[in-house]
């Protein structure tokens, strides 16, 4: 399972991933020169790692997160999230005209939440998703 997920990491690292991952950089790096909003900044470099190896990975609610991240997610969403969400979009339909891309494509899709709302969220492989913590 481990060879298939690391092959799946590569096409898509060499399709998407690299493209989306810098993406996420920006933002972070954005985020991190206006100082206030560095909390943001450290989301962004966390999901641009799981965006840039997404195989073998999920992401799951924190349960300690509360009215604040509620609160980061409406003000990223507002000024970084929606742009996101738009270059997964549009990175998603190349995916989506060759039969290879077809599940890249969709896995691009599938990270569109996270990209419009990434506080209170971790990244965990994806045996950890329901043995908790």
């Amino acid at each position: 399972m481990k060879v298939i997920e690391f092959v799946l990491n590569v096409l898509w690292l060499i399709f998407c991933g690299i493209w989306m991952a810098i993406g996420y950089a920006v933002a972070g790096i954005i985020c991190f020169v206006l100082i206030v909003t560095i909390p943001f900044s450290i989301a962004s470099f966390r999901i641009a790692g799981y965006v840039l190896w997404p195989f073998g990975r999920t992401t799951v609610e924190r349960p300690d997160a509360g009215a604040p991240s509620c609160v980061g997610n409406v003000i990223w969403l507002v000024f970084a999230g929606w742009w996101l969400a738009i270059c997964h979009l549009v990175t998603s339909i190349p995916l989506f005209l060759s039969i290879i891309g077809i599940p890249f494509g969709w896995a691009n899709l599938k990270m569109i939440p996270i990209s419009l709302m990434p506080l209170g969220r971790e990244v965990v492989p994806t045996d950890e998703r329901f043995g908790g913590r």
